[in-house]
C-alpha cells in the first residue's frame, strides 16, 4: 500500500507531461494524437492479426507434436547435452520445448510439478526462468521471420535458423551466469524439496495423451493447439499496440513531404539519431543495416510480439536485410519481453530475492545472442 498522494504521483505526472509535451511541440498535439490512434489501428489490422494467424498455425502444429510424442523424441535425443551446456538436468529440455512452442510462463507449469522438480537441485531451479525466457515464443518468432517478404525476393529461412543458434548461445551465457549467483546462495548439494510420500511419475519416461482413437486425438490436439494460439494472439494486442506505437513514434520521421499530417507511422526519429551516435558500437557487434534496427531489440525488452511487428516495415523500406533478421530473431527470442515477465516468474518459483540477478544475467545473454547471430550469419555468407 502507498499513500493516496505521494511524491511518485507528481514525478510521474511531470515526466508524462514532459514527454508528450515535447512530442506535441514537434508534431503538434492534434497530429500526435491522430498519429498514435492511426498507428495503433494499422498495427492491429496489419500486424496483430497476422501474428495471431501464425500463432494459431504454430499452436496447432505444436499440439500435434506434443500429442504424438515427437517432443518426447526430441527430449530423449537432446537431454544428454543439457548437463555439459547448461549444468542443468536433462529434464530441463522439457521446459525449453514448452516455451519454444508457446511462451515464457509455460515453464512455470512444469516447475510446479513434483515429478519435474525432483530432478533439480535448489541452485538450478531459479535458472529455469532464464532458460525458459531465452526460448519464449521461439516457434512463432521463427515462423514470422521466415514469412517476412523482402522487396528483392530474398529468402530469410537461413537467417531465421541462424537466429535460433544465436539464441541458444545467449541462453547458455544467461543460465551459466545465473548459476554462478545461485551457487553462492544455495550451494550445490541440496535437492529441491518434494513430499516424501509423493507418487511421482517421471515425465522423461511417460507422457500424457488424450483418450480416444488416433483420429479424434489428432483433431482435438490440433484444435486445442490452435485455441492456445488465439489466446496468445489476444494477449499480445496490448503490447503491440501500446509499446510498438510509442517505439514507432520515436523511430520514424515525418511524412514524405517533410510535414506532420497525423497519418500512421509518423514520428520524431529519436531512436535512429541515438543509433547513429552509437553506430561505432552497434555496427561491429550486430551489423545493423540501418540505425533504426536498434528499435527492434529495445522493443523486445518489453514484448517480443511488439518487436517482431516492427520488422516487416523495416524490410519493406530496405532498412533491414538477412543479417538483421538473424540478429532480430536471436534477440527477440532470447529477451522475449523478459523485463515484463521475469519478476512474476521468479516470484512463482519463490526466488524473488534473485530477480535482479536473473535480469542482469539475461540482459548479458540477450546481447551475446545478437552478437553470436551476427557473426554466425557472416560466417554463413562467407561459406555460402
Amino acid at each position: 500500500m502507498k499513500k493516496a498522494v505521494s511524491l511518485e504521483s507528481f514525478v510521474f505526472l511531470g515526466l508524462f507531461l514532459g514527454l508528450f509535451g515535447a512530442l506535441g511541440s514537434i508534431m503538434g498535439i492534434i497530429n500526435l494524437m491522430n498519429t498514435l490512434m492511426n498507428t495503433a489501428y494499422q498495427l492491429l489490422m496489419e500486424t496483430v492479426f497476422y501474428i495471431m494467424a501464425i500463432a494459431v498455425l504454430a499452436g496447432a502444429v505444436s499440439g500435434l507434436l506434443v500429442e504424438f510424442g515427437v517432443v518426447s523424441v526430441v527430449n530423449k535425443a537432446v537431454s544428454p547435452l543439457m548437463r555439459p551446456l547448461y549444468d542443468l538436468p536433462g529434464a530441463s529440455i522439457l521446459g525449453v520445448l514448452a516455451t519454444y512452442l508457446s511462451d515464457n510462463p509455460a515453464i512455470l507449469t512444469l516447475a510446479d510439478d513434483i515429478s519435474f522438480r525432483r530432478y533439480f537441485k535448489k541452485y538450478q531451479l531459479p535458472a529455469l526462468t532464464n532458460i525458459g525466457t531465452a526460448f519464449g515464443m521461439g516457434m512463432i518468432i521463427t515462423a514470422f521471420m521466415v514469412g517476412v517478404r523482402a522487396p528483392a525476393g530474398e529468402n530469410f529461412v537461413a537467417a531465421a535458423l541462424i537466429g535460433n543458434l544465436g539464441a541458444i548461445v545467449g541462453s547458455v551465457v544467461s543460465v551459466r551466469l545465473m548459476l554462478r549467483f545461485t551457487r553462492k546462495v544455495y550451494g550445490t548439494q541440496e535437492y529441491c524439496d518434494t513430499p516424501a510420500d509423493s507418487d511421482c511419475v517421471p515425465l522423461t519416461q511417460y507422457r500424457v495423451v488424450r483418450p480416444g482413437s488416433v483420429g479424434s486425438r489428432f483433431i482435438e490436439a490440433m484444435l486445442a493447439g490452435g485455441k492456445s494460439g488465439v489466446h496468445m494472439g489476444m494477449e499480445i494486442i496490448p503490447g503491440v499496440l501500446v509499446i510498438c506505437s510509442l517505439v514507432m513514434l520515436l523511430t520514424n520521421g515525418p511524412s514524405a513531404s517533410g510535414e506532420y499530417t497525423g497519418a500512421a507511422y509518423e514520428g520524431v526519429a529519436l531512436l535512429p539519431w541515438v543509433g547513429e551516435k552509437l553506430q561505432f558500437i552497434l555496427s561491429p557487434l550486430f551489423g545493423f543495416q540501418s540505425a533504426q534496427g536498434v528499435a527492434v531489440p529495445i522493443t523486445a525488452l518489453g514484448a517480443a510480439g511488439a518487436a517482431i511487428g516492427l520488422v516487416p516495415r523495416m524490410v519493406e523500406q530496405g532498412l533491414a536485410g538477412g543479417n538483421d533478421i538473424a540478429v532480430f530473431t536471436a534477440m527477440c527470442m532470447c529477451w522475449s519481453g523478459y523485463l515484463s515477465t521475469h519478476v512474476a516468474m521468479m516470484d512463482s518459483l519463490r526466488c524473488s530475492h534473485l530477480t535482479g540477478k536473473a535480469i542482469l544475467s539475461h540482459t548479458v545473454g540477450g546481447l551475446v545472442s545478437g552478437v553470436a547471430a551476427h557473426w554466425l550469419y557472416m560466417l554463413f555468407m562467407a561459406v555460402a
